[in-house]
């Protein structure tokens, strides 16, 4: 039978007559000790910044630095506050016991990350439109490159600023996306909604990018709205209210 968390019990001879009985003995064990509360707590923060930039199987390698000394027991679960995690080699947390005896006191974590990311199969000159057909998944290291992508699609038509050699780690940062429609340009406006397209005549606004959102204006009313570009001649409108039958304004 599973006994209550509060109290570990054993059997204990009671009295002259030797008579032995089920007595409480100890308390429960103590917190976990606090390097472990931080390890956690770092753990729990990595797995959310990888959901979050759609890391996939990402494994993470902790180490937590106290200094010289570890940290002081604390008699119950400690606090942890994130002071710098943007760096996963070094992410800087406070440490808090808020017992009787208290204490507070700052840590380092070093993480190791891990994940499967696309890497190019060969070179890449800047500027050029990248092709999720140019790249394949590997198993990488990505401690010192966080930003890196782990869905080539989420690349296709979009260029990167730097020359990328064979075997490289996409990165966000590195990647932008190529105008492909200018301010002036005559465009198609497409209007999509529970299966019904229209379509009108418009003009752009503003310059931009494969995927990008612009203002265009209708050149049938004159009404401008903003759309996202999905080539160099369609910009599809963003739909908030039920469309009209005949055009996208």
């Amino acid at each position: 039978m599973r006994m209550p968390l509060k109290w570990k019990w054993g059997m204990r001879c009671c009295g002259q007559a030797a008579v032995c009985c089920w007595l409480p003995l100890t308390l429960a064990a103590a917190a976990p000790r606090a390097e472990e509360t931080v390890e956690q707590a770092a753990r729990e923060l990595l797995q959310q910044q990888a959901e979050r930039d759609g890391l996939v199987n990402p494994v993470f390698s902790l180490t937590v630095l106290t200094g010289v000394r570890p940290l002081p027991p604390c008699p119950e679960t400690p606090t942890v506050a994130p002071l710098d995690t943007r760096y996963p080699a070094r992410m800087r947390f406070t440490v808090t016991c808020s017992a009787q005896t208290g204490w507070s006191q700052p840590v380092v974590v070093r993480a190791e990350v891990s994940a499967d990311v696309a890497v190019t199969t060969g070179a890449i000159a800047a500027g050029t439109p990248i092709d999720p057909a140019g790249l394949r998944i590997e198993r990488r290291s990505i401690t010192s490159t966080p930003d890196a992508l782990s869905d080539p699609q989420a690349a296709a038509g979009r260029a990167s600023r730097r020359p990328l050699r064979a075997g490289q780690v996409l990165q966000q940062r590195q990647l932008y996306a190529p105008q492909v429609i200018k301010r002036g340009d005559a465009v198609r406006i497409v209007a999509r909604h529970e299966g019904l397209e229209v379509s009108s005549a418009g003009e752009a606004l503003e310059a931009g990018g494969q995927g990008e959102t612009v203002r265009v204006r209708n050149t049938r009313t004159g009404k401008v709205i903003r759309g996202r570009i999905t080539s160099s001649t369609t910009v599809e409108a963003e739909i908030s209210a039920p469309m009209p039958a005949h055009s996208p304004d």
